[in-house]
C-alpha cells in the first residue's frame, strides 16, 4: 500500500516498537498520532519526530478511547492506519502460589486483546471513509507457540491472532480497502522483556520489517527467530511446543 501522506495511529506509542514504529513512519507527509498513559513519555516521543502529536489514551478505558476517536475526526480528519501496539505481560507460571495468576490474566486480556477490539470498532467507520487503509496488530511468536513462564499473556495474543484472521477474511469481503497486517516477533529489546534472558530483536528492526511489509502487502510478518520456526511449528506443532519450552521432545 502506500504509506505517503497518511494520517497514522500507533497506540504504546511513546517506547518501545510502537516508538520505533512511529519514527519509521513518520516523514513522507504523514501524520503520526501517537497515544499512550504517560504524558511526559509521549511528550519526550512527539519532540523527537516529524509532524507527529500525541493524545493521552488508556485504551482500556471506553472513556478514554472515545475522546481518541473523537479527537482523531476533529483535529485530523480521519485515519488511514491503525496500529494497535499496546500491550502487557506478567511471569505468570499457570502453577504459581502467587494468588494473582487470575488477576494478571484478566488485565492482559483487557489491554492486549479486547482493548484492540474495541479500538478496532471504533475507528472501523473512520477507515472505512478512506481510499486505502490499514490495521496493525502487534502480535508475537507466542501467538503460535505459549510460553509456559508467560502462559496468560501467550493466550491473549494466540486470541488477537485468532480475531485479526477473521478481520481480515471479513473486510476481505466487505471493505476490501481495509487490510489487516499482523506483526509476530519474539522477545524484542524494550522495557517488558527486561527480566527475560534471552536474545531479542531491536524494536527498529521489527519496524522496518512492518515498513517493507506494508509496502508489498505482506499481511503476516514474521520477525526473527519467529520466521525460522514458524515451518518447524507447521509441521510438527506438539514437538515444537516442547522445543520451544525447552522440554526435550
Amino acid at each position: 500500500m502506500n504509506i505517503t501522506n497518511k494520517t497514522i495511529l500507533v497506540t504504546g506509542g511513546g517506547t518501545g516498537i510502537g516508538f520505533a514504529i512511529a519514527k519509521k513512519l513518520s516523514g513522507n507527509g504523514n501524520n503520526i498520532i501517537l497515544a499512550g498513559r504517560r504524558e511526559d513519555v509521549l511528550k519526550d516521543a512527539v519532540a523527537k519526530l516529524p509532524n507527529a502529536s500525541y493524545i493521552v489514551t488508556d485504551v482500556t478505558k471506553d472513556a478514554d478511547v472515545a475522546n481518541l476517536v473523537e479527537q482523531v475526526k476533529n483535529k485530523f480528519g480521519g485515519l488511514d492506519i491503525l496500529v494497535n501496539n499496546a500491550g502487557t505481560g506478567f511471569y505468570n507460571p499457570l502453577d504459581s502460589e502467587s494468588g494473582k495468576v487470575y488477576e494478571n490474566a484478566k488485565f492482559e486480556m483487557e489491554l492486549n486483546y479486547l482493548s484492540v477490539v474495541n479500538l478496532t470498532e471504533r475507528f472501523l467507520p473512520v477507515l472505512k471513509a478512506r481510499k486505502e487503509a490499514a490495521i496493525v496488530n502487534i502480535e508475537s511468536i507466542v501467538s503460535y507457540l505459549p510460553s509456559l513462564s508467560i502462559p496468560t499473556y501467550s493466550a491473549t495474543k494466540a486470541a488477537l491472532h485468532s480475531y485479526a484472521l477473521a478481520l481480515r477474511l471479513t473486510l476481505e469481503a466487505s471493505n476490501p480497502h481495509i487490510k489487516v497486517f499482523e506483526v509476530f516477533p519474539p522477545f524484542v529489546d524494550t522495557d517488558l522483556t527486561k527480566a527475560f534472558e534471552a536474545d531479542k530483536l531491536s524494536p527498529d528492526e521489527v519496524a522496518l520489517d512492518l515498513y517493507n511489509a506494508l509496502l508489498t502487502d505482506e499481511y503476516a510478518v514474521r520477525n526473527g527467530q519467529t520466521k525460522e520456526v514458524y515451518p518447524a511449528y507447521r509441521q510438527a506443532p506438539e514437538v515444537t511446543l516442547k522445543q520451544f519450552n525447552g522440554i526435550e521432545a
